[in-house]
């Protein structure tokens, strides 16, 4: 029989593994059972018995062969969303500001995506930025050939989002050159999803408000879901992605005749 010294052992490097591999998935937004097995040098049964404890933990999410960062009906915290695919983000944001001219009005919303927009218009000159977002108009006060202006509404202090009527309301005293938004889910048949209806209604607001409508988002979005529907690619003008649309979705956007740009 296996001595008590020996099972404390063995808890103990369990309980490491197992906080090493949900920072490795909350890291790269998910992450195959062969992978973890070579990352860890463990057998497939170990990782899968892991995976099965934090799932039972509340801690993620099990897919076909490996596991994502959790998903529902409730969204990841901020400081993890902020940390998911970062790279991704970042070069999505640098191929929205080519397609982004001085001299234009922007509406950029709630979101880590749109958050990294902002930053990669810091050297854009002569634009305004309308944004119902603290996160985007502190990012955007460093840029000073760049006007603000924030919508009024209720603080979510999760994120910096600012909700609600008041909100709406001051969304559609304007009307810009291109909104930038971000969804929390994508789903296959190209509909953008968001967790809050507040925050909903204020996009919907933004859609309506915008001559062109840019989305941003990584391609792990298609494998999350959420609640509430936004709007569909079909009513955008483009969507900037790090990966190609899953499915027949390419095929669908050309007939929507919605731009698909892919950040390499």
């Amino acid at each position: 029989m296996e001595s008590t010294e020996k099972k404390r052992k063995k808890a103990l490097m369990s309980s490491l593994r197992k906080n090493e591999m949900l920072s490795l998935i909350r890291a790269e937004g998910k992450a195959t059972v062969e992978q973890l097995a070579e990352h860890f040098d463990v057998t497939v049964q170990t990782v899968r018995r892991d995976l099965t404890e934090l799932e039972s933990e509340g801690r993620i999410s099990r897919v076909h062969g490996g596991a994502m960062v959790r998903s529902g009906v409730t969204n990841i915290e901020y400081d993890e969303r902020r940390s998911l695919n970062s790279d991704a983000k970042d070069r999505i944001a640098r191929l929205v500001a080519e397609h982004v001219p001085d001299s234009v009005s922007l509406f950029i919303n709630i979101g880590t995506t749109t958050e990294a927009v902002a930053r990669a218009l810091l050297d854009h000159r002569d634009i305004t930025v309308v944004t119902n977002n603290m996160n985007v108009a502190n990012i955007m006060a460093g840029n000073p050939h760049c006007e603000i202006i924030v919508s009024g509404g209720t603080l979510r202090r999760s994120d910096g989002g600012l909700v609600g009527d008041i909100a709406t309301q001051m969304i559609e005293q304007f009307k810009v050159d291109i909104a930038i938004i971000g969804a929390s889910a994508l789903d296959d048949d190209g509909d953008l999803l968001d967790f809050d209806l507040r925050e909903v209604r204020v996009s919907k607001s933004i859609i309506r408000h915008a001559r062109k409508i840019f989305l941003v988002t990584d391609a792990s979005k298609f494998e999350r879901s959420a609640p509430v529907r936004i709007a569909s690619l079909a009513e955008l003008d483009a969507v900037f992605i790090d990966a190609p649309l899953p499915g027949d979705l390419n095929a669908k956007c050309e007939e929507w005749k919605t731009e698909v740009r892919i950040a390499d």
